[in-house]
């Protein structure tokens, strides 16, 4: 991550102020920390490749740029929901990827080839983990956020704990009972 938080704070503070070049710099400053949570989130994919690094970043940004006007507060609060949009992404093209496999409105022909095996396991993974967070969101927010923070964007202890603005311990204990109850919901 970006060693200082002051930059990019500041450039959020101008956008929300109504500067309409403060939405190009913000991109621009946090590229490098857009790009390590994409890289990140996409390594631990395996051969599940859907998206290069760029395509990630440079989609969760439109994304990010036609939410309107948010209420970001400071570089913590913008990594937070940058995490949450690359899950979003990612999760959307696992559905599209789906519905065209199946066809989409072209007619379907059985076939009993068995080539679908082993297809989709990276997929079938990304879109239980998000089903099981739709689940667990009701019962804790937060630990979502957790999970979203480290699993979809890859970010580590000390930065899920800054973003979220709790202990380093508290992320650990979230992190555990996440996943407890992922492995219950996943079953």
């Amino acid at each position: 991550m970006i060693a200082t938080t002051a930059p990019l704070t500041d450039l959020i503070r101008r956008a929300r102020e109504g500067d309409a070049d403060a939405g190009k710099e913000i991109f621009d400053a946090a590229y490098g920390d857009l790009r390590k949570l994409a890289s990140s989130r996409l390594a631990s994919s395996g051969r599940f490749t859907l998206l290069n690094t760029t395509a990630l970043v440079h989609e969760s940004w439109l994304r990010f740029s036609n939410a309107g006007s948010l209420a970001i507060a400071d570089r913590q609060h913008f990594m937070r929901y940058a995490s949450h949009v690359m899950r979003s992404v990612i999760v959307d093209l696992v559905r599209a990827n789906r519905a065209a496999r199946r066809g989409g409105d072209a007619v379907h022909v059985a076939l009993d080839t068995g080539i679908h095996d082993g297809i989709a396991e990276g997929e079938d993974e990304i879109m239980r983990v998000h089903e099981a967070l739709e689940e667990l969101g009701a019962i804790d927010p937060r630990i979502v956020e957790v999970v979203e923070m480290r699993y979809f964007a890859g970010m580590t202890e000390p930065e899920i704990a800054a973003a979220l603005g709790v202990t380093d311990r508290t992320v650990r204990r979230d992190w555990e009972k996440a996943r407890l109850l992922l492995s219950e919901v996943l079953r």
